[in-house]
């Protein structure tokens, strides 16, 4: 057998799949893959192909998501639901110190042993940009979360290339899809029965070796492989989605940081704060926000004190609390915040959008707000011109 170079390509079955997890789990990793539950895909520990979502697809609109039953549908064919790598790497919750009192004394407790490696599998090409925007938060931008980097270099990555897409995807107007990016140690790409897998790293190739997978492909089958993602991104482009499928949404990023910028004061946030309910739900689906906050929690003895970080949305009130007072009191400069830093600021402070066009916070919005309909409404009026009769591209 020979051994799997980078950047080689090998047809896998369902039955090399089960050997790729079960040599992650041999290898000490927690598999992490998407299932069927609580009414959605998520993603769980996984031990067999078994309980991948193979015959579901997801149908999502605005403010709409539901599973549905495909007999011809693969295994990878439902598009994201609403968890992402956010999840693992920069938890909901977490306690960053606790302290103990001994004897009228406190003393700092040793950190808890860490985490075992995660692999995930079925990561789409939003998300490893995702992946990429959150490097930089914690890791790029001056100060080095450990925590953050401890989990972040043990993580394995097994990729999924797209091959349909959801009404509120638009990825491809931020090249951030549908086809995985930079970043995963193995891809794989759909095709009938079998997956064709890109070997990203030296470890994707040492796990294929240690599963005793080597069925390489023939040029033209990898050059076939590679089409079914471009084929998808040039659908999505043309807004010609295949027969019986949605036609996702489109985004045009060029400009629009000047563009939010120079429109403080448009009508259109008022608009949609009409809307909005403030319920964060976008922001906790994104996988690119990062905001948190710190709290010291102690026990009922008070012997024993906790600091716990937790996520934080600039959708609450308090967010913006300064001296007693919240600077963004009203829903229209809160969701003003959000969209402003998502597609403007972030340039300033990390050199990219904010956004990777996967189009969580459209489908998780409980009242169907569409930050693409949004940004096109503005975009259509600039501020300075009587808002259009047409209504904004969807």
């Amino acid at each position: 057998m020979t051994a799997p170079q980078t950047g080689s390509w090998h047809w896998l079955t369902s039955a090399d799949l089960q050997r790729l997890i079960d040599a992650l789990a041999a290898g000490g990793h927690r598999v992490i893959g998407p299932q069927v539950a609580d009414g959605a895909i998520l993603l769980r520990d996984l031990a067999s192909v078994a309980d991948l979502p193979t015959g579901w697809l997801d149908d999502q609109d605005a403010g709409l998501y539901r599973l549905r039953r495909d007999a011809a549908a693969g295994t990878f064919d439902h598009v994201v639901g609403p968890q992402t790598l956010k999840k693992f790497l920069f938890p909901a919750r977490e306690t960053v110190a606790s302290f103990l009192r001994v004897d009228g004394s406190w003393r700092q407790e040793p950190a808890p042993a860490p985490d075992p490696p995660l692999a995930v599998l079925g990561v789409r090409g939003c998300d490893l940009a995702a992946l990429a925007i959150q490097d930089r938060v914690f890791l790029g931008s001056g100060h080095v979360d450990a925590a953050y980097q401890a989990r972040r270099e043990a993580l394995f990555l097994v990729a999924v290339n797209c091959r349909r897409a959801a009404a509120t995807c638009f990825c491809h107007s931020m090249e951030c899809g549908p086809a995985a990016g930079a970043g995963f140690d193995l891809a794989l790409t759909e095709v009938g029965n079998r997956f064709a897998c890109e070997v990203g790293t030296d470890r994707g190739a040492a796990v294929l070796a240690a599963a005793a997978i080597d069925a390489p492909l023939a040029p033209p089958e990898i050059e076939a492989a590679r089409g079914v993602p471009r084929d998808l991104a040039e659908r999505m482009h043309r807004r010609q989605p295949a027969a019986g499928e949605p036609r996702p949404r489109s985004l045009e990023p060029h400009g629009l940081r000047e563009l939010l910028l120079a429109n403080p004061d448009h009508p259109r946030w008022d608009d949609v704060a009409a809307r909005c309910l403030s319920c964060t739900n976008c922001t906790l689906v994104c996988p690119t926000c990062f905001c948190a906050s710190v709290q010291e929690v102690a026990d009922l003895s008070g012997d024993h004190v906790s600091r716990d970080r937790h996520w934080a949305s600039c959708f609450t009130l308090d967010h913006s609390r300064m001296h007693g007072h919240p600077v963004r009191s009203t829903t229209a400069s809160r969701y003003r915040q959000w969209a402003t830093h998502k597609f403007a600021w972030w340039f300033d402070q990390f050199g990219t959008s904010g956004c990777t066009g996967c189009g969580r916070c459209i489908t998780w919005c409980p009242v169907g707000i569409d930050v693409t309909e949004e940004l096109a409404a503005i975009r259509a009026t600039d501020g300075r011109a009587e808002p259009a009769t047409a209504e904004p591209p969807r």
